[in-house]
């Protein structure tokens, strides 16, 4: 499903002629227990917000300055277990994604724009983050199935970051992928990041795999897009088994050497890798 964000060097002037701000180093932890001397060297820290940490409760003493954190949150896929499930109108859960468990909402359902910022993004912002990384952007893509069907869907999702951002200007927004978004909220986020270049993990088969070629310029194409044409940093999100720190460093140099900002995890982000921190 995806991925992990944290903390923005400043204000992103999301124009056209505007130069980006420096991003810094971004961490993704989806664990429980979070160690903070883990997170040395990182800027900012996406965060599963559903796993306890507060960033209001955190102890600023013990925090670099300027840290943020970045909750993640699925756009288009949810959980049985998370607590709004249930106040969720059942007409709204349209499919289901059978490798991770999940049911798919229906961006286009009226009141799902509300929704999602009342009821998911408010009670974040309450308890201290100040960024999003909105995920499963593309999950709509299981059920629609026409040309009109995928443009309602991509419609009900501009609607969602639109509303996100007007209700919480100061948030800064981070995409997992939602390329095909872009022309229509590139103004109202911070960053795009995708997962897969070099290395991914295949949950279906529970392993680690190398990205065919294809797929990898693929990827680049879309992150030229979005540098080139709406002045946005990108994100590159690699996948490596914990101990394998060569895969890692590997990982690393080659999505910095592309000109896009690293994080390398393991399969479900449960811990935090350094090998983006270093240099």
């Amino acid at each position: 499903m995806g991925g992990v964000v944290g903390l923005f060097a400043g204000v992103f002037l999301n124009t056209a002629s505007a130069q980006p701000t420096p991003f810094g180093r971004i961490a993704f932890f989806y664990g429980a227990t979070l160690d903070p001397t883990a997170l040395a060297g990182y800027d900012q820290v996406v965060i599963e917000p559903d796993n306890g940490f507060v960033p209001k409760a955190a102890d600023p003493a013990a925090e670099p300055k300027g840290r943020r954190w970045i909750a993640y949150v699925s756009v288009g896929e949810v959980l049985p277990t998370r607590d709004y499930y249930a106040a969720i109108p059942k007409a709204w859960r349209i499919g289901r994604n059978g490798d991770w468990k999940s049911e798919v909402i229906d961006q286009a359902a009226p009141g799902w724009p509300q929704f999602f910022v009342e009821k998911v993004i408010a009670p974040l912002w309450a308890k201290g983050y100040r960024g999003f990384f909105l995920d499963t952007l593309d999950s709509y893509e299981l059920v629609a199935k026409t040309d009109a069907e995928r443009a309602r869907q991509q419609a009900g999702l501009v609607a969602v970051i639109k509303r996100i951002h007007r209700r919480f200007p100061r948030a800064e927004l981070i995409l997992n992928r939602g390329f095909v978004l872009m022309p229509e909220v590139h103004r109202d986020v911070a960053a795009v990041a995708f997962e897969s270049l070099y290395r991914g993990w295949d949950e279906a088969n529970q392993r680690y795999v190398a990205v065919p070629d294809a797929d990898r310029a693929w990827l680049l194409a879309r992150a030229r897009e979005v540098r080139e044409g709406y002045d946005l940093p990108v994100i590159a999100i690699d996948y490596c088994a914990p101990a394998d720190t060569a895969c890692a460093a590997q990982a690393v140099a080659q999505i910095r050497a592309q000109g896009l900002i690293p994080y390398v995890g393991d399969a479900h982000l449960m811990q935090v890798n350094p090998a983006a921190a270093q240099d």
